[in-house]
């Protein structure tokens, strides 16, 4: 009994299947996974559009962190400079100047310096957060990702610090020279009946203990003088640790970067040699 074998497939069909080109997805595979409907090289293409769309919301987000932070210092600048400017110009106009004591000259040229470099720094700071501010509160106030690109806060990034810097640590350092310096100015003459005639000294004023007023300006200068130290360290301290913050997530951001590049790295090895 002889039994003949009857191919199940036209002659060309074998070949044709053998002749499956690369990368096109094997005759099973769209019935094992109906779910995907792609092979492997489209996996991995679809992988990284979705990483990179990913990394393109992240950018933005930073960019939106950046002009909430500016914001904010613009803001907080323009507050402490129009605040310390108008306690210096009160103080300036307020004091009164014994006109029967002689001051000494350095004295009064290191109030006025101050006073007025003073008044200078800080409405340079307001300056700069008058100017900037509006732009980028219009900005903000749009409910849109892509507007965040029109903001000048990026180009104005250093007048923005500038600003910052002036009306926190030059101003308020200023000011601390300012307090120090109405104290000397204020407490002083209250030595000067000592040097007058005992009569007019009975007329004008009580009595007052001998060098009570270079001890009363004295001491506010001891007291000022660690508050200034601390001051300046606490703010060296405070920039040093938000650089080094800073410096540890861009190394965070890099390392992830450069893991996720391993792994595209490793897919590409694996699709050239299937």
């Amino acid at each position: 009994m002889t039994i003949s074998l009857v191919p199940l497939h036209p002659p060309g069909a074998m070949s044709s299947e053998l002749n499956v080109p690369m990368g096109s997805p094997a005759p099973g595979a769209s019935e094992q996974a109906p779910d995907c409907g792609m092979d492997y090289r489209d996996w991995v293409r679809r992988s990284y559009l979705e990483l990179v769309s990913s990394n393109h919301h992240s950018v933005q987000a930073l960019s939106w962190r950046k002009l909430y932070l500016s914001r904010a210092k613009l803001k907080a600048s323009s507050r402490t400079s129009a605040l310390l400017s108008g306690f210096a110009m009160v103080a300036m106009v307020e004091v009164q100047l014994e006109m029967q004591y002689s001051y000494p000259p350095v004295l009064l040229i290191a109030f006025s310096v101050c006073t007025t470099v003073l008044v200078a720094v800080h409405l340079f700071a307001l300056l700069i957060s008058t100017c900037i501010l509006p732009n980028v509160e219009a900005v903000s106030n749009i409910h849109n990702l892509n507007s965040v690109s029109e903001s000048p806060h990026e180009r104005m990034h250093c007048y923005i610090e500038l600003a910052w810097g002036f009306s926190t640590a030059l101003g308020i350092l200023l000011f601390l020279a300012e307090v120090v310096l109405l104290c000397w100015i204020k407490f002083l003459p209250v030595d000067s009946c000592e040097t007058k005639k005992e009569t007019a000294c009975a007329t004008a004023a009580p009595p007052v203990a001998k060098g009570s007023g270079q001890a009363a300006a004295l001491a506010s200068t001891i007291i000022m003088v660690p508050v200034g130290v601390i001051f300046v360290v606490f703010t060296i301290h405070f920039y040093r640790s938000l650089v080094r913050h800073k410096t540890e997530r861009h190394h965070q951001e890099i390392e992830e970067l450069h893991k996720i590049k391993v792994q595209l790295d490793g897919h590409e090895r694996g699709l050239q040699t299937v």
